[in-house]
């Protein structure tokens, strides 16, 4: 029925004059900021409107994320792991009883809860609860073993357990538990050490420890067996000793994983069978791509695995170690399937007759009705085995069924939506109440409690999942070109032709709007919030007047390491959304870790796949050269002309041959931007003397100096940073636009993150840049834009289809546009900042100053985006604003 719908609208579409079709892309939320309402906007082209109660709660100051659930004895009570500890959910209530963080005890400061699997057991009349938790780089890493008493945690112990290098940590994470004659057995996957070990509750003691696959994740127990679920599939040439040569293989932290070629993503999941007697490894069963959960069923005859970048749940027989059968469980199945899904946990009834999936980008459960512990026939031969979708809040990521409730721990829960007072524009005055600002990590937990729904109810709620999920425009995606189309900006259908031959797709770093465009009284700012302004970014400031100015555009993430994936794929993976805040195993913003690709990969193999040429600039990629040499040195290195040697490196084939090697890559702030510009315009002019046009259809370029090195004393000020990243942007917009593509170009802008900031309508909000011939609007665009529109926007110009579910129902960027052109180029101003306008050095200074500085540099020592993200806020607040009070106060 819903194909014959779906067709139906199909045909309807195709009798609409262009004016009626680009009009049947609109929705009411498009005009909506994202601020606080119901249905909530998310800035990835979804609404959330949960079914049931939800309870926040969390740390005001941290970005908080609720990540499993498990049942205390006596059913009364929930107990919830989140990013920083536990809390308990009273049932009858509905209410968060009792809160405690893994800070509060020396044995425990410094971790952060793993990715899920928290458990509870009673042993000798004491409740306990245990789970996995890990420090950073070589910090301690070991599951946490809390005694409650009376409602509360009374003891704390942490069982750790050593790194087996390469790893640099073990990395527990999912737990299970089982009682075997007189006593009760740990069974705990080590994520780090591809491990599973088997622990004698009573004294703590490794009973045997067997190998598993690559980055093991979830583990359940079936007659005498225990199952575990392999990330990334089995260990390369472990499996099968002359697989290698016939496989291709990239890197994840700590090791390496079988990759399909073409997309840099994991081309096989596992989940390992081992004898619970002896810890043999009996044998390896293929599965879908990303297996996280694995969930037994209470005859212990069956087994389901939410895998989590297939959009499928595979059901193993437990006694023959084989896959029965395969449910797909993504909202947008059918006809023309479009994955990003996302399933990521699963749950039972009591009986066993209804399968519950988490289903994370759709910010819903999937429901799979069981006969015999197999999905409903009915439902299994119409090529679904779902019968509906309950709305939850965004990303569900652990689910309980208790009597006739449904308890979800929610990891995105409302977003990041925690306003702060902020200092009211005269100097001295008290905050107003209407002057609050937002910034990205600081969010509240949620978890929902949602009714079972009945059959009637259930199908009023999947309509409201798929109307907050924008399925509409699913339709509007795959409208046949049509052969009379003229070329416009952005086609009305994909496959139409567009006036450009060539898109540049820049990436910059970690800034929100307020702080570089909040001066712009053309658009809504807070000049409070402004650190970086005209007199810093000038060209950034001229672009936005004489083209558009978007006061209402969205960074989909909340970090680099989500920024970059949305940047490029309009989508992240479970990987990266399990590993927020935490970064166990890699802060992956250039993309060198393999797990965060997703199965049908990024804009650039989207634009290869269908005949385009591509060139990257500095994206998913690393730059190696003589790290003796700092920043100064580099600068005077080009004002001479004097040669700079380095080698960009990445870790997926298919990025090799279309990375420009004389661009230096990555994210490394100790080389100027204006390098970066030199090498860039180089090649331009270079393709712009060839006879022809052979120079790429899609150029996608990492720009990243605008982040800063906070107030480090061998790097330029935060404003130089930001001023020699707007100085390269403005020279080159000016030389594309005085070239000879410059009729036939149009160029994109985007910051990856906006988490290195404040921002007084949305912590997503973000300056975002729309350049070319048919875009000089001067005018301010007040439409709800985000990352995931400029990826559909050019997709639809280069003709290419939608990658995922995300940017398959993204509004493209009509109202950037217009037909008539100005071909006027843009001349790029000159910075009114000293480049090279150095942070003072250690010895001079004091108080604060001195602090930050160090704290700066410490920051840096750790990696980019690795540190304290409030430390370096509060470093670029200070180094801009002075002794200004803060947002939030101290």
């Amino acid at each position: 029925m819903l194909h014959k719908l779906l067709s139906l609208s199909l045909i309807l579409l195709l009798t609409l004059p262009v004016a009626a079709q680009k009009k049947a892309h609109r929705h009411p939320a498009d005009k909506r900021t994202l601020a606080d309402s119901t249905p909530v906007a998310m800035p990835y082209n979804r609404l959330i409107d949960g079914a049931g109660t939800s309870v926040a709660f969390g740390d005001p100051k941290l970005e908080n994320h609720a990540l499993d659930l498990c049942l205390l004895p006596g059913r009364s009570q929930i107990v919830i792991e989140d990013r920083y500890g536990i809390a308990i959910l009273d049932r009858a209530t509905r209410r968060i009883v009792y809160r405690w963080s893994l800070a509060e005890r020396s044995e425990t400061k410094g971790m952060m809860s793993a990715f899920s699997g928290i458990k509870a057991l009673v042993v000798n009349g004491q409740t306990y609860l245990v789970w996995g938790a890990s420090g950073r780089g070589k910090d301690k890493s070991g599951i946490v073993i809390a005694s409650l008493t009376v409602g509360k945690i009374s003891a704390i112990e942490v069982v750790a357990f050593a790194p087996v290098a390469p790893a640099t940590m073990s990395l527990p994470n999912d737990v299970a538990v089982r009682q075997e004659g007189d006593e009760p057995f740990l069974y705990v996957v080590l994520n780090g050490n591809n491990q599973l070990l088997k622990i004698r509750f009573a004294d703590r003691s490794i009973v045997w420890t067997a190998p598993v696959g690559v980055a093991p994740f979830g583990v359940a127990l079936a007659n005498d067996r225990a199952f575990v679920t392999n990330w990334a599939g089995p260990i390369p040439g472990v499996d099968s000793p002359d697989s290698t040569s016939k496989q291709e293989t990239a890197g994840v932290p700590w090791g390496s994983a079988y990759i399909d070629p073409k997309t840099g993503a994991m081309s096989r999941g596992t989940v390992s069978v081992i004898d619970t007697k002896t810890g043999r490894v009996e044998r390896e069963i293929e599965v879908g791509l990303h297996p996280n959960t694995i969930l037994a069923s209470r005859n212990e005859k069956r087994l389901y695995v939410a895998n989590g970048n297939s959009d499928n749940v595979s059901i193993v027989d437990a006694q023959t170690r084989q896959v029965t059968d395969s449910v797909s469980v993504g909202l947008f199945s059918g006809q023309t399937t479009y994955i990003g899904s996302t399933p990521n946990a699963l749950a039972l009834d009591s009986l066993g007759t209804t399968l519950y999936v988490a289903n994370g980008l759709d910010n819903a459960l999937a429901v799979v009705p069981l006969t015999n512990g197999l999905p409903a026939a009915s439902l299994n031969q119409a090529g679904s085995g779902v019968s509906g979708y309950i709305p939850t809040q965004a990303y569900p990521g652990g689910i309980l069924c208790v009597g006739t409730d449904l308890i979800v721990a929610n990891i995105e829960g409302n977003g990041s939506r925690i306003a702060t007072a902020v200092e009211s524009m005269g100097e001295g005055r008290s905050p107003s109440p209407d002057q609050k600002a937002f910034t990205s990590h600081r969010q509240l937990a949620t978890v929902s409690i949602i009714p079972v729904p009945t059959n009637t109810e259930l199908a009023a709620q999947t309509a409201t999942v798929r109307k907050l999920s924008m399925q509409f425009r699913l339709t509007l995606a795959e409208q046949l070109p049509r052969p009379t189309a003229k070329p416009r900006p952005v086609p009305e259908r994909i496959g139409e032709p567009s006036v450009f031959k060539h898109v540049l797709y820049i990436i910059k770093e970690n800034r929100t709007y307020d702080q570089v465009l909040g001066d712009m009284p053309e658009g809504r700012g807070m000049k409070s919030l402004c650190v970086f302004g005209d007199s810093v970014t000038p060209n950034q400031h001229r672009l936005a007047r004489e083209f558009l100015l978007m006061d209402n555009y969205h960074v989909s993430g909340k970090s680099s390491a989500e920024g970059h994936p949305w940047a490029d794929a309009a989508i992240v993976t479970d990987y990266t959304e399990k590993s927020v805040r935490a970064w166990f195993r890699s802060y992956p913003h250039v993309l060198y870790d393999a797990l965060v690709y997703n199965k049908k990969g990024l804009i650039w193999n989207n634009a290869l796949d269908h005949g385009k040429t591509v060139r990257i600039y500095g994206e998913a990629s690393d730059c190696e050269y003589d790290k003796k040499l700092d920043w100064r040195q580099l600068y005077q290195m080009r004002q001479i002309s004097q040669p700079f040697s380095f080698t960009n490196t990445t870790t997926i084939s298919r990025v090799r041959p279309i990375l420009a090697m004389n661009f230096p890559g990555g994210a490394d702030e100790t080389i100027s931007d204006q390098m970066r510009a030199d090498a860039f315009i180089k090649e331009l002019n270079e393709a712009a003397a060839r006879p022809g046009d052979d120079w790429p259809n899609l150029m996608v370029m990492a720009l990243p100096n605008d982040h800063t090195a906070g107030m480090s004393p061998k790097f330029p000020t935060p404003r130089a940073m930001v001023a020699d990243n707007d100085l390269a942007v403005g020279r080159i917009v000016e030389a594309v636009q005085k070239s000879r593509f410059g009729a036939n170009t149009v160029i994109f802008v985007t910051e990856d993150d906006s988490q290195a900031g404040w921002d007084h309508m949305s912590a997503y909000r973000t300056t975002g840049f729309v350049i070319s011939p048919y875009s000089r609007l001067r005018k301010t665009v007040t439409t709800n834009y985000n990352q995931t529109s400029m990826v559909r926007t050019i997709e639809q110009i280069l003709g290419l289809p939608p990658m995922n579910v995300i940017d398959a129902t993204a509004l493209p960027m009509f109202d950037c546009f217009t037909d008539k052109p100005d071909f006027t180029p843009y001349t790029a101003l000159p910075n009114l900042i000293q480049l090279d306008e150095m942070n003072k050095p250690l010895s001079g200074l004091r108080g604060r100053a001195l602090q930050y500085a160090r704290e700066s540099v410490n920051q840096l020592k750790e990696g980019i985006d690795s540190g304290e993200d409030d430390v370096l806020n509060r470093i670029l607040w200070f180094a801009t604003k002075g002794n200004k009070p803060y947002p939030g106060g101290h």
